[in-house]
């Protein structure tokens, strides 16, 4: 009788922001979309590009290059926006990613996983879960909960919101008359 136990290495999906190579939980990419120039939103943090429209629900998009301390990302035919779901507490946050190239699903075994460095990365700690062994290179694994912070998400949404509800209604169709009511 086979072993109806085995376990599957975690995967991530491997992705390049900045020259640098990272990864996410496979489970928490929904989808990866092809790049479209967000709507930019007034008053919202440097690292938050604007919002996309997903099938109806408007996505704050993430630049964790900007995020990072780095240069904002310049898109290319490879850029691309990874949709992404995270926790903040009980709510679940749906915000896309810029990555400037998918490279591929990764299968890694704890074994391939060492802890985050204490140095050398523009990245905070707190959103790093480790660091992979791909070949002879590393892929910095992030915490999509921690990366992906609630109140910079809520502010986005609130203020796709409000520049919604502000925008001025659809105009009426012209009339051969020049406009003159009837």
């Amino acid at each position: 009788m086979a072993e109806a136990s085995e376990v599957k290495a975690p995967q991530y999906l491997s992705f390049t922001i900045a020259g640098t190579d990272y990864g996410l939980p496979i489970l928490a990419v929904k989808e990866i979309l092809q790049h479209e120039e967000p709507t930019a939103v007034p008053g919202t943090p440097p690292s938050i590009r604007g919002v996309i429209n997903v099938r109806g629900q408007v996505v704050p998009v993430v630049d964790l290059a900007v995020k990072f301390g780095k240069a904002e990302t310049v898109a290319s035919n490879r850029t691309c926006i990874l949709v992404v779901e995270a926790r903040a507490g009980k709510d679940r946050l749906v915000v896309g990613v810029l990555a400037d190239a998918v490279n591929e699903v990764l299968d890694l075994p704890a074994g391939q996983i060492e802890p985050p460095p204490a140095f050398g990365t523009n990245v905070r700690l707190d959103f790093l879960t480790g660091m992979g062994k791909v070949g002879k290179g590393f892929v910095l694994l992030l915490d999509a909960d921690c990366v992906l912070t609630a109140s910079e998400v809520e502010l986005a949404a609130q203020a796709a919101a409000l520049a919604a509800s502000e925008a001025p209604a659809q105009p009426a169709a012209a009339s051969d008359d020049g406009g003159a009511p009837a």
